[in-house]
């Protein structure tokens, strides 16, 4: 991509994905990602009822009578993207790929933690950790992650989720909210890592898919090809043996997704290419409050 095409992509970005964090996501995002805990506020005099343990024993003893200290939710939080730049997001049959969705959507994350006062940091991952961008505050960072998201070129094809969140596990060492987003097309069981990433933080998986990978069009002989091992195989999409074995497939690897993070304790969602992203993360943020 040219400079001034991609920093078209970067700016046409920025303004919808902006827009929707400010007007859209505000008090949403807030409400669903809480802080690390509880910060020092104030003080101020016991009413019934006050925890004695929080009795500010200096003050009560300057004003000869009882003084409370009051806490707020700490708010900053760090937030990472975890992002799948996998040979297989490359796949879009529709208005776009999934990788320019999963684009879309780690920006609009993104905007939405720098509004709240939040550090954003992003992990690229395939089945090796590709990029670790640490975790900063500022426009001027989310632009940087925005094109990187546009223009980062993956050295593997392939996928590994569980290599993504042993990753964060081991990196990131205050809790953190984590948004994995993959098409998660993986092969291999990453439910214990996925587990103990959940347990140091928060873990939230965000599915991109298109909808010719759960369901195969009948148009006759279709040469297809994997983007991450690069097999081509010819299939006759006119039989309907053959698109009913592609279907119990996606069925299979959607329970199985299902499952592990029922079991991880992991909030998900899955996105569709066509759909509304904006719908679907609203619903898991609410989900969440």
């Amino acid at each position: 991509m040219e400079t001034s095409e991609l920093l078209k992509r970067v700016r046409q970005i920025e303004i919808k994905t902006k827009g929707l964090s400010n007007n859209i996501f505000a008090g949403e995002y807030h409400s669903a990602f809480k802080g690390r805990g509880m910060a020092f506020a104030e003080v101020r005099e016991y009413q019934y009822g006050d925890d004695i343990r929080d009795i500010e024993w200096n003050v009560t003893a300057r004003f000869n009578k009882p003084f409370v200290k009051v806490f707020e939710e700490e708010r900053e939080l760090t937030v990472m993207l975890c992002v799948d730049v996998s040979g297989s997001l490359e796949f879009g049959t529709n208005v776009q790929t999934k990788r320019r969705m999963q684009t879309e959507i780690a920006a609009t994350l993104a905007f939405s933690a720098i509004q709240n006062n939040d550090k954003i940091g992003v992990i690229f991952f395939s089945d090796r950790i590709e990029k670790f961008i640490p975790p900063k505050k500022g426009r001027k960072h989310i632009l940087y992650i925005i094109r990187e998201l546009l223009e980062f070129k993956p050295e593997s094809n392939r996928t590994d989720v569980g290599c993504a969140v042993e990753y964060l596990t081991s990196v990131i060492k205050r809790r953190c909210t984590a948004f994995l987003l993959s098409d998660f097309i993986d092969g291999k069981d990453f439910r214990q890592p996925l587990t103990i990433a959940n347990r140091k933080h928060d873990v939230v998986a965000v599915q991109v898919y298109d909808r010719r990978t759960a369901e195969l069009p009948d148009v006759g002989l279709m040469q297809i090809r994997d983007a991450e091992t690069g097999e081509e195989i010819l299939v006759d999409t006119s039989s309907k043996k053959v698109r009913n074995q592609h279907a119990a497939w996606w069925r299979g690897l959607q329970n199985q997704l299902r499952d592990t993070f029922t079991r991880s304790g992991v909030d998900n969602v899955s996105v569709r290419t066509d759909q509304d992203y904006v719908t679907a993360l609203m619903g898991l943020f609410r989900q969440r409050v």
